[in-house]
């Protein structure tokens, strides 16, 4: 199956740089069709005209953010190692609050660059 997804310019262009390896979501309807094989496109914002097209080939899922960033390095999330798990915690509240976090759970994708 084939996804679609947006992307800011910051992770987008490290997952192009091969500096990030683990895409993070909520894990809401849309994500649980996501499965092991699959092809997403991520679509660079704001424009949406630049795209890169990867292979799912693993999924973390747990119950928060917490619990995802203490089992993984930070490199597979393009932070940087000095970055406190607190700090990753508030970045994804940028996309994600703490009310979709607790109802759905969240989702690490592994992903391998296809083109």
């Amino acid at each position: 199956m084939i996804h679609e997804m947006r992307l800011t310019p910051e992770p987008f262009e490290k997952i192009k740089a091969g500096k990030k390896t683990i895409e993070i979501r909520v894990y809401d309807e849309k994500r649980q069709k996501v499965k092991v094989g699959d092809i997403i496109v991520f679509h660079k914002l704001p424009d949406n005209t630049e795209t890169i097209k990867i292979e799912v080939v693993g999924l973390s899922i747990f119950k928060s953010f917490h619990d995802l960033f203490s089992n993984f390095d930070k490199s597979k999330f393009g932070h940087d190692q000095n970055l406190s798990i607190d700090k990753e915690i508030e970045m994804q509240r940028a996309y994600y609050n703490e009310e979709e976090e607790k109802k759905y759970g969240v989702v690490g994708i592994h992903i391998q660059r296809i083109n």
